[in-house]
């Protein structure tokens, strides 16, 4: 029994163990950036597919549906490449990534995205950098430099300034859906990047996404029964990119990512995310997008730069 407690902790302390990923070989750094980079720009596509996706479906049937959906794909993968069933130390880190990556976040946003805009939700991603960095720190004992959250605080301030001056300054009844996925989604973001030091990243998604099947798949059937289905190109293009794109796709390079550059390094690169989803909105909802845009995306771009350069 000592010795399976042993084994156990040392497992625990290797994936729990920061690490310097920051520190490897340039070519190893610049992979993990683009990486998360290509994550980024999946998931500013997010919003506005759930959008086009509320076009067909009610928001339960939307996440649950994709969730399903993700996990076909994600176990289809899993077992084809015969991948073995992750040790048992992992299953409690995959449970928050399942909580607040897969079910949490999506679920909220949606509920929010039905009498908020776009715009107005991409707050929650101006802010969700920050707090992926706080959690990281508490979580796994990284201490960035000042330069760096001096250039991550000025950053979100830019975006949080944006998004809000966009939804006209006014509060509403979404918000604290928003101010809800933030908090989950940041903690699933950081224990994914944490085993994906132990794991690939595309494994961390994809067994979160099976974990969750016994509440998605029964959710998915309830949801259905008591919600209208119209479905349409849009309805339906929107539920297949926020199952495949976002939920797995997205998130199995942005883990790699993170598991390359560091938590903290590769959650700044979210800053443009909301920036990104304002142009999207423009070009797939017809929203009109602020003159401040160029402005706010010099000075994010300008934070990210600081926060790559800067070491924790």
């Amino acid at each position: 029994m000592r010795a399976q407690s042993s084994a156990i902790d040392q497992t625990e302390i290797a994936v729990s163990t920061p690490g310097t990923p920051e520190q490897g070989p340039p070519a190893d750094r610049r992979s993990g950036t683009l990486q998360a980079a290509l994550g980024v720009t999946a998931f500013s596509l997010t919003f506005p597919a759930t959008a086009w996706g509320l076009e067909g479906f009610g928001p339960w049937s939307l996440v649950a549906v994709r969730s399903v959906l993700a996990a076909v794909i994600a176990g289809g993968c899993l077992l084809a490449l015969r991948v073995p069933v992750p040790a048992r130390p992992h299953w409690a880190g995959l449970a928050v990534v399942a909580a607040g990556v897969v079910l949490g976040f999506p679920l909220l946003t949606t509920l929010a995205l039905q009498t908020s805009t776009t715009a107005h939700a991409a707050v929650v991603v101006g802010l969700l950098p920050l707090t992926t960095a706080l959690l990281s720190a508490l979580r796994t004992g990284a201490r960035p430099s000042r330069m760096f959250w001096g250039a991550a605080l000025a950053g979100a301030a830019a975006v949080i300034a944006f998004t809000v001056q966009q939804s006209g300054g006014a509060l509403s009844s979404a918000d604290a859906y928003l101010f809800g996925a933030l908090l989950i989604c940041a903690a699933g973001y950081t224990e994914g990047g944490r085993l994906a030091r132990a794991m690939p990243g595309w494994q961390v998604i994809g067994w979160a996404l099976v974990l969750c099947l016994p509440l998605s798949v029964p959710g998915a059937l309830v949801a259905l029964s008591y919600e209208p289905v119209h479905l349409s190109a849009h309805s339906v293009a929107g539920l297949l990119w926020v199952a495949a794109g976002s939920q797995f796709l997205g998130l199995v390079v942005w883990y790699r990512g993170m598991a390359a550059i560091g938590i903290p390094k590769a959650s700044q690169l979210q800053l443009a995310q909301p920036l990104l989803t304002l142009v999207w909105s423009v070009l797939l909802l017809g929203e009109q997008l602020a003159p401040a845009a160029p402005l706010t995306a010099a000075a994010v771009l300008i934070c990210i730069a600081l926060t790559q350069r800067a070491r924790g």
